[in-house]
This record gives structure tokens, C-alpha cells and sequence, in this order.
């Protein structure tokens, strides 16, 4: 069982994550069902899907590290942020990660690495010239809970399943229309039979695509919702995480837009999106819940905590 230290085990997100990886893999089962009906072989494709699992769940932290431009700091570099970090650790009983520093204005931070001996907790200049310690301290919280959690992992492992089903189905479509589907066990003269394959092709790989990505996103949601759940209760100080979302959630319309369009593809990892302006899927299909969500749960931790809901407001 991992080691969780003082972030309470989640009901309500460890069903979610069985739930969303069980049908992940039954798109995968499904995907993988059409490709051996039609005469293509899988394992090419599955070669390639594990080949993208293993850099994603081996090299993540040292990827998102040098995308955000990050480095790992000692104590002596940054005696403040490991102050917070050292007193998070003690709260929550767990071992304490690496600390990094992002040199960006864009105010967020985040937590990478797929088991905690592997863990780094980054937080941006941006984020700590803007919030007060106790604020920075509820949102590293937050971070460490998706470390005790393991939600680097699930969600990369999770991740996995999408793709794979969504290369199945490509490779499907591709060998369709190149005539990869046999030879001679199939007439090529029956161009009917051809499009009306290639349309079914197409159709499970929508489905499949779409599937894959609601599911993964709804369970990225919920796993923020937890996150913030777990680094509340641990810290004793709702309010304090409240104040700290409703300010970085203000801010971001004060960064400029290429350095948020940058952030974008980090979004999953962040305590918060960095979203520029404008229409994007990023905004209609956001990997966070909204701010009123957030912190209409974290009123009512305050709540269950003997505090007033007012500062969470």
C-alpha cells in the first residue's frame, strides 16, 4: 500500500480512478477487437504505444522540469520555499521531495515525478513574489497531495490506455486506405465494402478519441478537487488555499498571452490552468474544476473545521 503520511486515502477518488481506468481499458479491449476483425496486426502499434509509456513514466519529471524551465534549488538557494516545504512534510508525515524553482511570471506550481522517492515540488517566481506564506504553503499542500496520491502515475498510466486505443484505431484507418488489410483475402475491386469500412474505421476512432479524453479529464478534475481536499485538511487552513486560488485565478490575466499559451501544454500538472484569452479546448475541456467549484469546496472543509466560511469567500 503506498505511503500516503496524513493525506487521508480518498473513497470518492480511488473509485473514480478504478472507474475511468476500467473503461480506458475497455475502449483499448474494444479498439483492439476491431483491429484483429479486420485482418491487422496489433503489435506493431502496441510496441510503439509502450515505447510512449515507458518515456512518459520514466523521464516525466525531467521532461516538465526543462519545458517550464525549472532547476532544482538547495536550501541555501531557496531557504524560504524549503522552509514551507520542510513544515508541510512534518504535517503530512511524509519524506520531503526535491524543490525546484520555474523562472516564469506565469504564478503556479506544480508536482511531477511517478513515485515520491522521485518527486519534485516546483512552485514559479511568478507564484511566490504574488502570494503571501501561508497562501504559498496551502498550495504546495495541494501539490503534495497529488504526490501522496500518486497521481503522476494513475494519470500517465491512464493516459496510456487513450493512446494506445487511439493508435489502434489509426493504424486500422492507415492500413485501410494504403490496402494493408491481407492482400489477397480481400477483393480490392469492392470499393462498396472498402468505404464502407474505411466510414466504420473512422467512426470507432471518434469514439475512441473522444472517450479517452472526457474520461481522462473528468478524472484530472476530480483528482484537484482531492488534491485541494487533502492539502486543506492537512495544513488546518481552507481559507488560506481559497485566498491563494481566488489571487492566482485574478492574476492571469495580467501575464501575456505567449507566455500562458507556453504554460497551456503544462496544464495538467498545475495547481491551477494558465489559460490564454480566447476560445480554446483548453477551455471547454479543462483539465481543472472551475473556481466556484473549488471553492465552494473549501468552504465547507472551513466548515467541517470549525471556521467560518466567510474568509473562504
Amino acid at each position: 500500500m503506498a505511503h500516503r503520511g496524513r493525506y487521508a486515502a480518498d473513497p470518492q477518488l480511488s473509485a473514480r480512478m478504478g472507474l475511468t481506468v476500467f473503461l480506458l481499458g475497455a475502449v483499448y479491449v474494444i479498439a483492439i477487437a476491431v483491429l484483429i476483425a479486420v485482418g491487422v496486426n496489433a503489435i506493431v502499434v502496441i510496441v510503439i504505444a509502450l515505447g510512449f509509456l515507458a518515456f512518459q513514466y520514466f523521464g516525466s519529471e525531467k521532461a516538465v522540469l526543462y519545458g517550464m524551465n525549472a532547476r532544482v534549488v538547495t536550501p541555501a538557494e531557496a531557504p524560504e520555499l524549503h522552509a514551507i516545504v520542510d513544515r508541510i512534510c512534518a504535517l503530512a508525515d511524509l519524506p520531503k521531495p526535491r524543490v525546484a524553482i520555474a523562472d516564469t511570471d506565469v504564478p503556479n506550481a506544480f508536482a511531477t515525478g511517478r513515485t515520491p522517492s522521485k518527486a519534485v515540488i516546483c512552485a514559479t517566481t511568478g507564484i511566490m513574489r504574488r502570494l503571501e506564506p501561508e497562501e504559498l504553503e496551502g498550495v504546495l499542500a495541494h501539490e503534495m497531495a497529488h504526490v501522496a496520491h500518486r497521481d503522476v502515475a494513475v494519470m500517465t498510466i491512464a493516459s496510456f490506455l487513450g493512446v494506445l486505443a487511439g493508435l489502434v484505431t489509426r493504424f486500422v484507418f492507415y492500413s485501410t486506405m494504403f490496402g494493408g488489410f491481407g492482400g489477397g483475402r480481400r477483393n480490392r475491386d469492392d470499393k462498396d465494402n472498402t468505404v464502407a469500412l474505411l466510414f466504420a474505421v473512422m467512426v470507432v476512432s471518434v469514439i475512441v478519441y473522444a472517450v479517452s479524453f472526457l474520461l481522462i479529464r473528468a478524472l484530472s478534475r476530480y483528482r484537484e478537487l482531492a488534491a485541494d481536499r487533502g492539502g486543506a485538511l492537512v495544513t488546518g487552513r481552507p481559507s488560506a488555499l481559497a485566498s491563494a486560488l481566488t489571487k492566482i485565478s485574478g492574476d492571469m490575466g495580467a501575464i501575456p498571452t505567449r507566455d500562458l499559451r507556453h504554460a497551456e501544454a503544462f496544464n495538467a500538472f498545475f495547481f491551477t490552468p494558465a489559460l490564454a484569452s480566447g476560445f480554446s479546448l483548453s477551455s471547454l475541456f479543462s483539465t481543472h474544476p472551475s473556481l466556484d467549484k473549488r471553492l465552494a469546496q473549501l468552504s465547507k472543509i472551513s466548515a467541517q473545521l470549525g471556521g467560518t466560511a466567510a474568509g473562504v469567500r
